[in-house]
C-alpha cells in the first residue's frame, strides 16, 4: 500500500482507536458524531442527493424527448442540443465552482447553484421554444455541477485515506441508483401529463433539495483553509495540480475509464435492441442488471477490499478486467470467432460495467488524497475531464453507421488501454502530498 495520505486537519481528526488511550478517548466522544471523522447517515443522503441530481436531470428527460419534439415543433437534432447543453453545463460549471468553493467555502457556492437550478428548472417548465429550453438546460447544467463537485470537496474535507475511499464507494450506491429509476420517473410522469411535468418535478426536488442542504449541511472548510487569490491564484493553484504526475495520472485514469462508460451508455441501446434484436424491455432488464453489479461491487470495494487491500491493486485489478471485457466485446462484435449471440454480448458488457466500480471511486480517492489544501479545484478537474473526454468518446460509438457494434467496443477497448497506459505511466508511489497554494 502506498504511504497514507495526508494528516486530517484537527478539526475532523480522531484518536487512534488502536491504542490503548486511543480506545478509551474514541469511547468517551462516541457519543459526540462532530469529533469523529464520521458524517452522519442524513449528510450522506444530502451528498448522494446532491450527486445523483445530476443524472436524474439528464435520465427523466430522455423517455419525454419525442414528446418535445413533437410539441415545440423542432427537428429531433435540435431537440437532442437540449441534452448536449446540460451535459456540457455540467462539464464546464466544476471548474467555475470548484475554485470558488476552495475560496469562499462549500455552502455558500453550494447554496447559490443550488437557487439557480431551481430557478433554471422552472423557467424551462414554461419555455415556449427549443431555443429558449437549450439555454436554460445549459444554465441548469452549470449550476448542477455545484452538487457534483461540492459533494466531492465535501468528501475530502471530512475524510481522508480508507475512510474516503469507503465513503465514495457509499456516494457511488446512491448516485448508481439515480440512472436506473430516473427513465422509469419520467415515464410514469409523462402517463399523467406532459414533458413540462417532468421539469417541474426536477423543480421541486432541487427546492428540497435546496431547504436540506440549508438547514442541516454545515460548512467544512474552516477559514485557515481557504483560498484568498482571484482568476490568477485559480490558475496557479490548478496548474500545480497538473503537474502533479500521481495526481495526472488518477485523473486520467478515471476520465479515460467514465468515456468506456459513456461508451456504454450512449451505444447500448442501439447495439441491444437494433442489432442484436432485444425487445425494450429485454433492454431495460439489461442495463438494469448492469446498474445494479455497478453498485454491489462498489459496495464490495468500500466495505470489504477497503483497508484490506492496497487502493492501487484494487483499481489495477479493476483495469485488467475492463481491458479484457472490452477485448472479449472486440472479438465478439468482429465475428473472428463466429457470430454472437445477445446472450455472451451482454455478458461481457455486464463484466465491463460492474468492474468501473473498482477503479472509479478509488481514482477519485486517491487523486484526492493529494490535494488537502485544494479539494475544490481538484474535484473540478476530475469531474471536468472525466466529462469532456467521456463527451468526445460518446459520438464515436455511431460512426461506422447503424449496423454494427464494432465502433462501441473500439472506443472502450481504446479508452481502458489509454486508462491502463496513464496509471502505469504516470502514476508513482505518493511520497507526498501536493500543496497547491
Amino acid at each position: 500500500m502506498p504511504e497514507a495520505g495526508p494528516t486530517p486537519p484537527d478539526h475532523i481528526s480522531t484518536p487512534d482507536p488502536s491504542t490503548q488511550a486511543g480506545r478509551a478517548e474514541h469511547a468517551g466522544t462516541a457519543a459526540e458524531p462532530t469529533a469523529q471523522r464520521r458524517t452522519s447517515l442524513l449528510v450522506t443522503f444530502v451528498l448522494g442527493g446532491l450527486t445523483a441530481l445530476p443524472p436524474l436531470s439528464m435520465d427523466m428527460y430522455l423517455p419525454a424527448l419525442p414528446e418535445v419534439t413533437k410539441s415545440l415543433h423542432s427537428p429531433a437534432a435540435t431537440v437532442q442540443l437540449t441534452l448536449t447543453a446540460c451535459l456540457a453545463g455540467m462539464a464546464l460549471g466544476q471548474l467555475v465552482v470548484g475554485p470558488m468553493s476552495d475560496r469562499w467555502g462549500r455552502r455558500r457556492p453550494l447554496l447559490i447553484g443550488m437557487v439557480i437550478y431551481v430557478l433554471a428548472t422552472a423557467v424551462c417548465v414554461f419555455a415556449p421554444t427549443t431555443e429558449l429550453l437549450i439555454v436554460f438546460r445549459l444554465l441548469q447544467g452549470l449550476a448542477g455541477a455545484a452538487g457534483i463537485v461540492i459533494a466531492r470537496a465535501i468528501v475530502r474535507d471530512l475524510h481522508d485515506g480508507f475512510a474516503m475511499a469507503r465513503f465514495f464507494s457509499t456516494l457511488m450506491l446512491i448516485s448508481g441508483v439515480a440512472p436506473i429509476i430516473a427513465p422509469v420517473i419520467g415515464g410514469q410522469i409523462l402517463r399523467v401529463t406532459d414533458w413540462r411535468g417532468v421539469f417541474a418535478v426536477l423543480t421541486v426536488i432541487g427546492i428540497a433539495l435546496t431547504l436540506v442542504v440549508w438547514r442541516w449541511l454545515h460548512e467544512t472548510l474552516p477559514p485557515g483553509r481557504r483560498h484568498e487569490g482571484g482568476l490568477g491564484e485559480t490558475l496557479r493553484t490548478m496548474r500545480g495540480l497538473l503537474a502533479d504526475k500521481p495526481f495526472a495520472g488518477y485523473l486520467l485514469t478515471g476520465s479515460f475509464t467514465f468515456a468506456a462508460l459513456f461508451a456504454y451508455v450512449s451505444a447500448s441501446a442501439f447495439v441491444v435492441q437494433e442489432i442484436y434484436g432485444a425487445s425494450p424491455q429485454t433492454y431495460s432488464l439489461l442495463f438494469g442488471l448492469n446498474s445494479i453489479g455497478l453498485v454491489v461491487v462498489g459496495q464490495f470495494n468500500g466495505k470489504v477490499l477497503v483497508g484490506r487491500v492496497s487502493l492501487d491493486l484494487v483499481l489495477g485489478i479493476g483495469l485488467g478486467i475492463i481491458v479484457l471485457a472490452a477485448v472479449a466485446l472486440l472479438v465478439m462484435t468482429t465475428g473472428v470467432l463466429g457470430k454472437a449471440g445477445l446472450v455472451p454480448v451482454a455478458a461481457g458488457l455486464f463484466v465491463l460495467m460492474t468492474a468501473m466500480s473498482l477503479v472509479l471511486p478509488n481514482t477519485s480517492a486517491l487523486a484526492l488524497m493529494r490535494t488537502p489544501n485544494a479539494a475544490g479545484s481538484a474535484s473540478a478537474l476530475l469531474g471536468t475531464s472525466s466529462f469532456l473526454i467521456g463527451a468526445i468518446a460518446s459520438p464515436l460509438v455511431g460512426v461506422a453507421g447503424e449496423h454494427t457494434a464494432v465502433p462501441m467496443a473500439v472506443v472502450q477497448l481504446v479508452s481502458a488501454l489509454a486508462a491502463a497506459a496513464c496509471f502505469a505511466g504516470l502514476r508513482r508511489p505518493r511520497r507526498r502530498t501536493v500543496d497547491a497554494r
